[in-house]
This record gives structure tokens, sequence and C-alpha cells, in this order.
């Protein structure tokens, strides 16, 4: 189930960043959200009717994940059309805010109206969610913006756009930083299960209260960024942000009790938001609007694929090797990775923040 709610975006995110720059954003978000109220409708149905059983739910989940994969692009690049762009950082801080908010209560509400109505129910609630959305999004106004044609096939569009996440100075740093990080320190969040079961010799309320502080200090990180207005500052934030990050991760790994652990997950925690919306904000504002959408759908793409192969690859690491051994080797990996922009600082800040 996992997988079939991950890999559609590796298959279909380039496609989706091609018409991103090619289509109605908005217009194709409405769908989007249509086509979500249908696959949480089914759902409930089908358990209503008591024939949801493995393979409905795996193909549910197959095919929203096309959905969510497919409309990514459009949702990152529809943000720099929603604010000015001076509040493009608070714009996407209180995303990060609201996502990591949606982990915490959208759980404790589910189980509320499990509790009070059981599962059929809460999916019949899932499914009207969508259709709020659906309202809400007739109500937003863009500013006004015509893509030119480019001219081009769509497989000539999807060339143009990896080419320029790779080469385009700035983005791809920030690009790089988010795979070597997605890859070697950002699966800890998935292994948590682990690291409470194993590491700390916990049960599921240790791993509830290591979720819950990574979560508190998204939520504060995210809020600190909220406050800033402007964009200067930023490159330095994510370079110290991303040694923070090591700094505390060691100390986590070397944690003997949970409770040790705690406070350095909430630090991680916003360290690791901290980031990941300064490197975000940075490449939504260096991106021209008609490249938005294909650019922006590699750093979705790396944003969401490298820390499930990473999950899977430390994974496996630490069935043979433990916890601990392998997330200080992914954090050594990350943190010679930030010392080579240490040392370079002053070009990296400079190709990111000259053209504010």
């Amino acid at each position: 189930v996992a997988f079939a709610d991950l890999f559609p975006c590796i298959l279909i995110g380039p496609f989706a960043g091609a018409a991103a720059d090619r289509w109605d954003r908005m217009r194709v978000m409405k769908i989007g959200q249509v086509l979500g109220f249908g696959q949480a409708l089914l759902l409930a149905v089908l358990y209503a009717a008591g024939l949801l059983s493995i393979w409905p739910l795996f193909l549910i989940t197959l095919f929203q994940g096309f959905v969510t994969g497919g409309l990514q692009p459009f949702r990152l690049a529809i943000t720099p059309r929603l604010v000015e762009k001076e509040w493009l950082n608070t714009a996407i801080a209180i995303n990060s805010v609201t996502f990591n908010l949606a982990r915490f209560v959208g759980p404790a509400v589910a189980g509320l109206l499990i509790a009070i109505g059981g599962l059929g129910m809460t999916f019949a609630v899932n499914a009207l969610s969508f259709l709020v959305f659906v309202v809400a999004l007739n109500l937003v106004r863009l500013s006004p913006y015509r893509a030119p044609p480019s001219g081009k096939s769509f497989l000539a569009d999807i060339a143009v756009g990896l080419r320029h996440a790779v080469t385009m100075p700035g983005v791809n740093a920030i690009i790089l930083m988010t795979v070597v990080s997605g890859l070697c320190v950002r699966p800890v969040l998935e292994l948590l299960p682990g690291w409470a079961a194993q590491a700390f010799n916990g049960s599921s309320s240790d791993f509830a209260a290591l979720t819950s502080a990574f979560g508190i200090g998204a939520i504060i990180g995210g809020l600190w960024l909220a406050t800033r207005q402007g964009a200067r500052g930023l490159a330095g934030i994510v370079v110290w942000s991303n040694i923070g990050m090591c700094a505390t991760l060691l100390g986590f790994a070397v944690c003997t009790r949970v409770w040790m652990a705690l406070p350095l997950a909430v630090v991680t925690g916003i360290f690791l938001v901290s980031a990941a919306v300064a490197g975000q904000t940075l490449a939504q504002i260096l991106v021209p609007d008609e490249l938005r959408g294909r650019v922006l759908s590699v750093l979705g793409l790396v944003m969401r694929g490298s820390p499930a192969i990473g999950a899977l690859v430390i994974g496996i690491a630490s069935d043979h090797f433990g916890m601990r051994l392998p997330l200080i080797t992914g954090v050594a990996i990350l943190l010679g990775l930030m010392l080579y922009f240490v040392l370079g600082f002053a070009r990296f800040r400079a190709l990111l923040e000259d053209s504010l």
C-alpha cells in the first residue's frame, strides 16, 4: 500500500511538470479534488458493503497516488500566483505548518470519529472533506498569467525541465541537498517505530511521543519562518539548518532513553523544516514561471521519492547493524556535503540571493 501511494509520483511527476507549464493550473487542481472525492467515496462504499479487502485498497491507493503525484507540480507552481513575491516565504512556511499540524490533528480527529460512528462514518466524512475544497478552490482568485506556448512536444518540454533543474545555478544545489538529506537522514522519521522499539526498548506510546516531538519542532520551525518577510538570508538558513540537523541527529543516535531523545527530536524538527521551507522558497523565487512546473516537479519528486528510497536502504542496513550506525553514517555523508557549501558559502549565497 505504501508503494502504491509513492511510486506513481515517480512515473507521472515529469509529465505532470510539463503539463503544469501548459495547462490551467487551478482548473487541474479542481479536477484533482473531484477525483480525490471519487476515490474516497468508493472507499466508503466498499467498506459499507463489506467488500473492502487488501486488493481493492491497493488499487484505490494506487489511483490516489497517481492523482497526488499528478497534482504536486500544479500545487507547487501555483503558490507564487496566490501571494505577492515578498510574502512567498511566509506562504510556503504556513503551508508547512498546516501540513505538520494535519499529521497530528488528523489522526486524533479520525480516532474520535471512529469512536463515535465507526470506520464507515469516518470514511464518509473523509469523502465529504474533498467537496469542501472543491468549493474553496472555486472561491480562489489568481493573479492573471497565460503561459506562452512552447511549440515543443511533451517529451521535449520534459527534457528542458530536467536540464534546467540539473544546470540552473542555485536551484541544482538545493535539489542536491534535498536528495542527500532525503536518502541519508530524513528516513529517521519513517523508521521511528524501529527507534522506539529497538533502540530505546520502548512501546507504542514512546513511538507516539517521538512522532509528536518531531511534529512539534516542525511546527515551531514553520511558524518562525512564517514571521520572516522577504527571502534575504534564506541561503544561510538552508546551510546552517542542515548542519544543525546533523548535530542534533548525532546526539539522537547515541541516546539510550526516550526521554533523552525527545528534546533532540524537537530541535531536529525545527532544523528539518527550516531547511526544507527555505530551500523551497528560494527555488520558487529563482525559477521563471514558464519553467516553474517542470523544475518544481523535479524538486517535488526528490522530496517525496528520496526519503522512501532512503528508508528502504537504511531500514535494510538497520536490520544488519542496528539503528544507530546507519543513521550516524548518513549524518556524516550529509555533513560532508554541507561543509563543502560552507567553504564556498559566499558564492552559494550570491547564486541564490543576488537576484532578489
